[in-house]
């Protein structure tokens, strides 16, 4: 289906930037591995071949974060070349300038997804504002009740999670926030299929047939069986009726043996009082039925949706938050720089994205050229591109990113953890350095540290240290970087003005050490990095002017990527 014109376009702005030209003229069309990603399971939008104003470079590229969000996260290039049916040549230009954008890591022939690329999915949450606006009373129940609490909204015919809290136990469930699950086998489902239309329908049915085991949908165990798909659309239809009379709808071991949940919508203000999304109270069996859910539990859960439901009401929108900056300069510049390996219309594309945010939920074609810094024309196509792959929705003159934006990496990136994210920054410092480094956090007890990332130099003489190792906190640098934050000490205030701390062989005779904090987005010091050397190498002078300015330029690479991780998921230290 051809994409909706867009307003005020004039016949320039249809013709396609140099880049992009220059990729028509060096690629073949998209692969039917490719033309795959973009079907009903894996999150279409109009479906059907790709408008002509469409970017094929930008369709190619998110092909390829598709198939690594399916895999979890990591893939080799050659099994990336595999899943998305690319040429190699292909594969190498698009990994390429999405590592240089910080969106996935190389390492070796393997391709990693990298926290950075977090940053389109929270464009999209924090245009949504439900996160931000209802996560703390999701947060409260779950902790009152001991149970798990989610988050969902719906995506087209399947809903994806927006917020999860957990609870820490041995039988926990592993749902991830952007994960997409059926609708007919969640308690959710039903509540929005109260407002589907014929045509919803159809697209459910559709889909339905095409994949009866659910295959497409990876967060989810496949049908052991294909099921009647006549009693199937009875038996969901039934719930989704007893959903509208009811106010609630269940989950009764539909997903997998054992797993139970209850589910109340959240209504937008307003007289229409459409669902805006769903609240969801998650067990097991061997803790709650479905009926005990319903006769216990939902009490409370009602509540919360009403504490909920005046959050939205009563909380007025926000002024909009900052643009990015400068990044049509920015990939000008790589352009340059990198030259044929450096796909210029993928990067911009991928920077529209950005463009939505707190405030700014709904742009017009010129408030995304501004934004971004894009010609019209190439922010144009890019908004052309997004409709058709269902990642913005058009209403009126205005374009809003929709629940699909999470597909791209946000469920494996979610589940990071602060460690994960320090790895491979620890290994560039130690590349370039030529000394072992580390990442320590305080032990509960706050009287020790413990090491939870470490990357080790090849010398004969070298820091004996392992990662879960324990030391006194007070004798080591990580350990006064860490203190300094926490305590009114007299000894500290050097380190909390100077923003490092040097240890000289207080803790071991030969030993010298200097660590620097890593902050989490309140300015709260939660970990410390370091690097120990023995005391011949360098000189305790030494050590500040040559690898202190090192030490704080990857502190502050891992904080960006913390911080953009942490911004709507929780962040464990490892």
């Amino acid at each position: 289906m051809p994409a909706k014109p867009m307003p005020e376009t004039t016949p320039e702005e249809s013709a396609p930037t140099a880049d992009e030209a220059d990729e028509a003229d060096h690629k073949a069309p998209p692969a039917e591995g490719t033309a795959a990603l973009v079907g009903a399971g894996s999150g279409s939008g109009t479906g059907g071949s790709a408008p002509a104003e469409a970017v094929a470079p930008l369709i190619r590229g998110i092909a390829v974060l598709r198939e690594l969000t399916e895999a979890n996260g990591t893939l080799s290039l050659s099994g990336l070349e595999r899943a998305a049916g690319l040429a190699r040549s292909t594969i190498d230009r698009i990994t390429a300038t999405l590592a240089r954008m910080g969106y996935v890591r190389l390492d070796g022939r393997d391709v990693h997804l990298s926290p950075r690329l977090m940053e389109l999915g929270n464009a999209y949450l924090s245009a949504l504002r439900l996160p931000a606006l209802l996560s703390p009373h999701a947060d409260a129940l779950a902790d009152e009740l001991d149970e798990s609490v989610s988050l969902a909204v719906a995506d087209q015919d399947g809903i994806r999670f927006i917020h999860q809290a957990t609870r820490r136990r041995a039988m926990s469930l592993s749902f991830r926030i952007g994960d997409l699950l059926p609708a007919e086998r969640t308690a959710p489902g039903p509540l929005f299929a109260t407002e589907w239309t014929a045509a919803e329908w159809q697209r459910w049915r559709d889909r339905r047939a095409a994949d009866p085991r659910d295959l497409s949908f990876t967060a989810v165990p496949p049908r052991t069986h294909t099921p009647d798909l006549r009693d199937d659309e009875d038996a969901f239809v039934r719930r989704t009726e007893e959903a509208s009379a009811n106010g609630w709808s269940v989950d009764d071991q539909l997903i997998e043996p054992g797993l139970v949940a209850i589910s109340v919508p959240i209504r937008t203000p307003g007289a229409d009082g459409r669902i805006a999304g769903v609240a969801s109270v998650v067990s097991h069996t061997s803790r709650h039925t479905a009926h005990n859910l319903r006769t216990t539990l939902l009490p409370r859960l009602r509540s919360t949706v009403e504490a909920m439901e005046r959050e939205l009401r009563d909380t007025p929108p926000p002024e909009p938050g900052p643009p990015p900056a400068d990044l049509a300069l920015w990939t000008g510049a790589s352009k340059q720089q990198l030259g044929r390996e450096f796909i210029e219309s993928l990067a911009r594309g991928l920077t529209v994205l950005t463009a939505f945010g707190e405030g700014r939920e709904g742009l017009t074609l010129t408030e995304v050229a501004r934004a971004t810094g894009l010609a019209r024309a190439t922010a144009r196509r890019a908004l052309i591109t997004y409709e058709h792959l269902g990642l913005v929705a058009p209403a009126g003159r205005t374009f809003t990113p929709t629940p699909r934006v999470l597909s791209l990496g946000f469920p494996p990136l979610s589940r990071t953890t602060l460690s994960e994210i320090a790895q491979p920054h620890l290994a560039d410092l130690t590349s370039r350095i030529h000394e072992s480094t580390s990442l320590a956090v305080l032990s509960d007890s706050g009287e020790e540290i413990q090491f939870t990332a470490r990357v080790t130099t090849a010398r004969v003489m070298s820091v004996n240290i392992t990662v879960g190792t324990r030391l006194p906190a007070c004798a080591t640098a990580l350990g006064r970087v860490l203190l300094a934050d926490t305590r009114d000490d007299g000894a500290l205030a050097s380190v909390r003005s100077e923003g490092y701390a040097l240890v000289d062989e207080e803790l071991e005779e030969g030993l010298r050490s200097i660590a620097v904090p890593i902050r989490d987005r309140s300015g709260r010091v939660v970990a410390a990095l370091n690097t120990a050397l023995h005391a011949s190498r360098r000189t305790p002078r030494e050590c500040v002017t040559d690898l202190l300015p090192e030490l704080t330029a990857t502190a502050t690479r891992i904080q960006t990527d913390f911080h953009t991780a942490a911004r709507f998921t929780h962040v464990p230290p490892s």
